[in-house]
């Protein structure tokens, strides 16, 4: 959520920002500004409610002419969408500029304070706190530092960005412009990411890599506490308490083209089309035809480690606790190890009874989850071994984990998952082999777990190859207010997690049932204009789908069935079909979730929706 640019070199700085920003898009927001130096020495700041092309649309014809300057796009958390609730904000009477992510937890008390010293609030949020607090540092620190004729001449203002973040409660990534420093940005992070790439008399600061892609071969991420002092020609990190730190330079293995379309109308459809390789991606170099088994490379813990394990927590957000549950059921049948499954927000405060042997998991696509990353900070208090599944390397959890899988999906910009959540799935496929292969499976069946496996990237390209007779049937149902989605055993969380991309994307209500359940409740919602979405490909509870799907039928309510192909049983029972290829039962639902999303693509794309930004939502939710 909330996304941050910064640029400073010997190009034009807004040009450079705005550019930014529109990758950031998908992070999802609400408005948007640029603030840089004008010619007279000023602050100059330009923002808009509504779409980045409010923005842009005041800057066509005023854009400013520099070479430093700093961007934002926000998503509200204080105060409503408006131009004066958006970023940037400015401190004192103009001497600096900051944009900001996060929330911050005591600006009440701070704002109260800064009132009484005479500062004017121009806006509801939390973040202007944080640019009066910084001037209010500043103001104090010049009346009483001398001038430093050095290479430290931006001391003051460093000093008084780390006196005011050591002030804040809560979360931010923060980037400051000051009016009397055209060559210098202060940057600083508490739990909101922010990156930083360039040479050669630039730099660009981001809150994700997308604004990076192609203008920065290498970047570096601010941990926590820390402090960039970015200059055109020099580049410092300073720990908040401790003094300069050396920062670790990693590769940004990022092409422009992982952040454009190509030929695709939006970014979802392409990513829908992505998965063969994205689940491909995520068994590279990881089967073992020799040991039968999985390998992995960053988990950090000795197999006897692994095999002491009694019990493991699945934990996750959204679509990621959606994988968690499918991961259940996959590592407790192949493994026979218990799974307990909890949402990260509750697990946070909890306080679960977790015994010795217990190994969490922590689900995640940006790695920068505050809920996920608060329960694995707290399960790792407790002494208890703590690893990541993540698709972005050096996110904060990959970090502080300790160990982990990348999912190597590549970036995901549509705000709704796709191609990170089968990524995810095959991810704990893998993990349940390994499991499985340190406790009682045989070489043979580990053998023919990997067959199996081995042939699910061709597997979702033929189911891919429904999406024509998909956007007919949605069509058919694109008007509908109510959807409901079953399914049983493996595709019961595969039915919760079609439910959750219709009411994203399209936002019609949908709820999704082990299909058993429906008729505990909520059958009293069927009627001839509710669609009911049955999972039902062949297998061990298929008879008693069918029973539940004849259920709807007999109360008139029109069916739409996923099924396994050639099955002309259920095609007289519904309404309508959608064939995928035949497959074990364990590796269903991954296919099974391609029609599903292409049918809640296809809806929203009938009903006019914003596909990749949908409403209210975020990408990267980093904010409780």
């Amino acid at each position: 959520m909330c996304g941050i640019v910064g640029y400073i070199g010997f190009r034009r700085a807004g040009d450079l920002i705005v550019e930014g920003l529109r990758r950031l898009e998908y992070r999802g927001y609400d408005s948007s500004g640029v603030a840089t130096l004008a010619c007279d020495g000023s602050v100059e700041v330009m923002k808009a409610a509504g779409r980045l092309e409010n923005l842009e649309s005041i800057l066509k014809n005023d854009f400013p002419d520099s070479s430093i300057g700093i961007g934002h796009t926000r998503w509200a958390t204080h105060g409503a969408p408006s131009d004066r609730n958006a970023h940037p904000h400015l401190g004192g009477s103009g001497t600096l500029a900051v944009v900001h992510n996060g929330v911050i937890e005591n600006y009440r008390t701070l704002k109260i304070r800064l009132e009484a010293e005479g500062y004017v609030f121009r806006s509801e949020t939390d973040s202007e706190v944080i640019a009066h607090l910084i001037d209010s540092c500043l103001t104090r620190l010049t009346a009483t530092l001398p001038r430093i004729a050095d290479d430290s001449a931006d001391l003051p203002r460093v000093m008084a960005v780390r006196e005011a973040i050591s002030q804040l409660r809560g979360t931010y990534g923060i980037l400051v412009l000051f009016r009397d420093e055209p060559d210098l940005l202060v940057a600083a992070r508490l739990g909101s990411p922010l990156v930083i790439g360039g040479a050669d008399g630039e730099y660009f600061i981001a809150s994700d890599t997308s604004p990076l892609a192609g203008h920065a071969a290498n970047i570096i991420r601010l941990s926590d506490h820390e402090v960039a002092v970015i200059q055109r020609n020099n580049l410092r990190i300073i720990h908040r308490d401790s003094g300069r730190v050396e920062p670790l330079t990693m590769p940004l293995n990022l092409e422009m083209t992982d952040v454009t379309r190509g030929d695709f109308e939006h970014f979802m459809l392409k990513e829908i089309y992505d998965q063969p390789e994205t689940i491909a991606a995520a068994m590279r170099g990881r089967l073992s035809h020799e040991d039968a088994t999985a390998i992995f490379g960053g988990l950090n813990l000795s197999a006897t480690r692994l095999q002491a394990t009694r019990k493991i927590v699945l934990t996750g957000c959204g679509t990621s606790w959606h994988a968690a549950m499918l991961g259940e059921y996959l590592i407790e049948q192949f493994a026979r190890l218990p799974v307990e499954v909890e949402y990260a927000s509750e697990l946070r405060y909890r306080n679960p009874p977790l015994e010795e042997g217990t190994l969490l998991f922590a689900l995640t696509q940006s790695g920068e989850t505050a809920d996920t990353l608060a329960a694995l900070r707290e399960v790792k208090r407790k002494g208890h071994p703590t690893l990541a599944i993540c698709n972005v390397v050096g996110s904060t959890i990959a970090n502080e984990a300790d160990g982990g899988i990348y999912l190597h999906a590549g970036p995901e910009i549509g705000v709704a998952s796709t191609k990170a959540f089968t990524s995810q799935c095959v991810v704990l496929a893998l993990l349940a082999l390994h499991f499985g292969r340190l406790r009682h499976m045989s070489f043979e069946q580990g053998l023919e777990f990997i067959d199996h496996l081995e042939s699910l990237p061709e597997l979702v390209t033929q189911a891919l190859e429904s999406s024509e007779s998909i956007r007919h049937i949605a069509e058919k149902y694109c008007d509908s207010n109510t959807f409901l989605y079953l399914g049983r055993q493996y595709n019961f969380p595969i039915a919760l997690e079609g439910a959750l991309k219709l009411k994203e994307i399209s936002y019609i209500h949908a709820e999704g049932y082990p299909a058993a359940e429906m008729k505990h409740g909520p059958i009293a919602l069927v009627d001839a204009f509710t669609p009911s979405i049955f999972l039902i490909p062949q297998g061990n509870v298929y008879e008693k789908v069918v029973v539940n799907l004849e259920e709807i039928k007999a109360r008139g309510g029109p069916v739409i069935a996923v099924v396994t192909a050639g099955d002309s049983r259920i095609k007289e029972l519904a309404d309508d079909i959608i064939e995928i290829p035949e497959a074990p039962e364990f590796l269903q639902p991954i296919i099974t979730a391609i029609p599903l999303q292409l049918l809640a693509y296809h809806i929203a794309v009938l009903r006019g929706c914003d596909v990749d930004k949908p409403r209210n939502l975020a990408k990267s939710v980093t904010v409780e």
